[in-house]
């Protein structure tokens, strides 16, 4: 399988690239990413590359689409997402049930991609070795999920340890610490629904 990856902004990519190998079958399938402007800019952009997408797709391939939720409601962002792939008739996991073939994978990541990254502190531990383990273990019930702004939240965190005082560069923290995130770990819903939507398209191979 070919797995065409849109996303919005350029730290989920750095992320995909480490996690990506520890999720598909790399020796067999293939992937790209295809990086917007943010949010808004995938949006608006989405319909048409759908459009396109479906003159060329066979049913080996596969796309993730992938949207922070920050603000919005969750549900009617999903059902824009999935009415975007619908109307370029493309069949989403959604549309189609648990047992169905489908093309596209619309994911929301709840609230944003530092949300995934506080849902392994051991990764986040490994990349900045000088926070405690006391911190860890401390915080080791946390759901990462229900945490408003993550990226603040990560942030504070790496600077109380001494890093990044002037700023936290989201692009060179998501390459750090998706180089130690384990999937089956995470303790982020989000990402755990994310992670087994892509393992079941091998489930669903004819």
């Amino acid at each position: 399988m070919h797995f065409e990856f849109l996303v919005e902004e350029p730290s989920m990519e750095s992320a995909l690239n480490n996690l990506l190998p520890k999720i598909l079958d790399l020796k067999t399938d293939s992937y790209s990413i295809r990086t917007f402007q943010g949010k808004f800019d995938l949006l608006s952009k989405l319909p048409q590359r759908l459009q396109g997408y479906k003159q060329y797709l066979t049913e080996n391939d596969r796309i993730a689409v992938l949207v922070d939720r920050d603000n919005d409601d969750c549900i009617k962002l999903k059902q824009k997402l999935e009415k975007f792939a619908l109307d370029a008739q493309l069949t989403t996991k959604s549309s189609v049930g648990a047992a169905g073939l489908f093309i596209v994978l619309n994911r929301i990541v709840i609230e944003e991609l530092e949300s995934w990254f506080l849902g392994d502190l051991y990764a986040i531990k490994f990349a900045f070795p000088d926070i405690s383990n006391n911190y860890v273990t401390k915080n080791k019930n946390l759901n990462p999920d229900e945490i408003a702004k993550p990226s603040k939240k990560l942030e504070l965190i790496l600077q109380r340890y001494q890093h990044y005082s002037n700023g936290m560069p989201k692009i060179e923290v998501a390459e750090k610490i998706s180089k130690h995130m384990i999937p089956e770990r995470n303790k982020s819903k989000s990402f755990q629904v994310f992670y087994s939507g892509l393992r079941s398209c091998y489930s669903h191979q004819r």
